[in-house]
């Protein structure tokens, strides 16, 4: 069921003349998922993190792999894209697996963060932010994560310029541990690993990739 508190899911629409939500329309248009169908490695590898029936945020989810996945697992799944095309693509991944996912569209900033009202929260791949987007967009997941909630955040290093295998071109969009460790210091920071991987998500992450993966709780006496 929708979350009562949340918008109805195309209340904030992406504007035409919002050039990220033109862009994302542009690639997502046509039957392929441009990354493909099946869950971040990842988030899979750590879905465990949530007990069924936790209530968890996917943010800038594209065209729904998974958001999809996770609520197959069990969990109460809200996700949001600026891209309309690739929310719709979502919603139709979604009504083939015969489950429910809350679905809006709306950018990072004109999404209406609730306060302290997820269990979890999946950031997977989320590099389009420049380094003032990110501040904002990562205090908005924190406070939306209830204390004790957990954060999964998952994306490229600055080595990913060297494979070119997919990600964001500016160095600035690239996540360090140094940086990742600063962003969530009032968190308890359970693990922050860098490593190497063949991706072989769609067409656009194919490939040697260099990665980061971060999961951090919100400390229980948090507000």
């Amino acid at each position: 069921m929708p979350s009562s508190h949340l918008p109805p899911h195309d209340a904030v629409p992406a504007s035409v003349a919002n050039p990220a939500a033109a862009m994302w329309d542009s690639r997502y248009q046509g039957k392929e998922y441009l990354f493909g169908t099946e869950p971040n490695s990842c988030l899979r590898q750590h879905a465990a993190l949530w007990p069924a029936a936790s209530r968890i945020l996917c943010v800038a989810d594209g065209e729904g792999r998974n958001s999809v996945w996770l609520a197959q697992q069990g969990l109460q799944v809200d996700a949001f894209d600026v891209s309309a095309v690739g929310v719709a693509k979502a919603r139709q991944l979604a009504a083939a697996h015969g489950i429910s996912v809350h679905y809006a569209i709306a950018d990072c900033d004109s999404w209406n963060w609730p306060i302290a009202s997820y269990d979890g929260i999946a950031a997977i791949f989320i590099q389009f932010a420049d380094p003032a987007m990110r501040q904002r967009l990562f205090s908005n997941m924190m406070r939306a994560l209830k204390p004790g909630g957990t954060l999964l955040l998952h994306g490229y290093t600055p080595q990913q310029l060297a494979f070119g295998t997919g990600g964001p071109t500016e160095l600035s969009h690239l996540y360090t541990a140094e940086l990742l460790t600063e962003a969530f210091a009032g968190m308890e920071i359970l693990a922050l690993r860098e490593y190497q991987q063949e991706l072989n998500e769609g067409s656009r992450h194919q490939g040697r990739s260099a990665l980061i993966d971060l999961i951090a709780r919100k400390p229980a006496a948090s507000v």
